[in-house]
């Protein structure tokens, strides 16, 4: 038992902490004791799967199987960007000429000269 100063002095009487200490416990019949060990192995092993250790030291002693899977998820990454990018640009595209045709005062002449820009430039592009 931890004493430290300030505490009072804990009856030699068993704790709440001491109960729930497996290794506190009487040893028990040869079975109970492999029981008990076959459990916690069995639940070793299943953090270990969940862990999917076996896959990554799998993965690291191939190294063309890793060089290939990031060369891959880099493209995926990639062209993903781009399409989100697309989308985003059309929306802004969109946002901008509505705007434009609201003819708002000041606003209105500036979006509407960056609209005509970019139509200009995505004409030019196309051919």
């Amino acid at each position: 038992m931890i004493r430290r100063k300030g505490k009072p002095n804990v009856s030699p009487e068993k704790t709440e902490v001491e109960d729930q200490d497996p290794f506190n416990k009487p040893p028990g019949t040869p079975e109970e004791q492999m029981s008990e060990m076959y459990r916690l192995t069995l639940q070793w092993t299943q953090q270990l799967e969940k862990s999917r250790i076996a896959q990554y030291t799998e993965l690291l002693n191939r190294p063309w199987r890793l060089i290939w899977l990031n060369i891959l998820s880099g493209t995926a990454r990639g062209v993903g960007i781009a399409i989100g990018f697309t989308f985003f640009a059309a929306t802004i595209i969109y946002v901008l000429q509505v705007l434009g045709a609201l003819n708002l005062p000041i606003i209105g002449d500036y979006i509407a000269d960056i609209v005509r820009i970019v139509q200009r430039q995505l004409e030019l592009n196309t051919y």
